[in-house]
């Protein structure tokens, strides 16, 4: 099991940028599948971006290609969502995911989710 701490979130104009952090617990994080979810209230989560253990495998929701990027670093056991060009539907809470399979990261395929990151983007 692993426990998962998201920081990074807040309020930022349209055109903006935020970069999340999700600090990972455990001896095993390197083995875990990392990514990202966003829920608006009295919306489903929706998936945004995944990356594999090692890193070689990267995901992106079309919604985010180009502006979104997905990185960790497992020394560390953590995990990055850098984003650009931010806009106001980017807007919503952030969750952290572990799972053993990215392809395809789902709702239902995650073992461990963070508190979640509140990211608000103003028109």
């Amino acid at each position: 099991q692993v426990q998962l701490v998201e920081s990074g979130g807040g309020l930022v104009q349209a055109g903006g940028s935020l970069r999340l952090s999700c600090a990972a617990s455990g001896r095993t994080f390197s083995s875990y599948g990392m990514g990202w979810f966003r829920q608006t209230p009295g919306k489903e989560r929706e998936f945004v971006s995944a990356i594999s253990g090692s890193g070689g495998g990267i995901y992106y929701a079309d919604s985010v290609k180009g502006r979104f990027t997905i990185s960790r670093d497992n020394a560390k056991k953590t995990v990055y969502l850098q984003m650009n060009s931010l806009k106001p539907e980017d807007s919503g809470v952030y969750y952290c995911a572990a799972s053993f399979a990215v392809v395809p990261m789902t709702s239902g395929r995650v073992g461990s989710w963070g508190q979640g990151t509140q990211v608000t983007v103003s028109s």
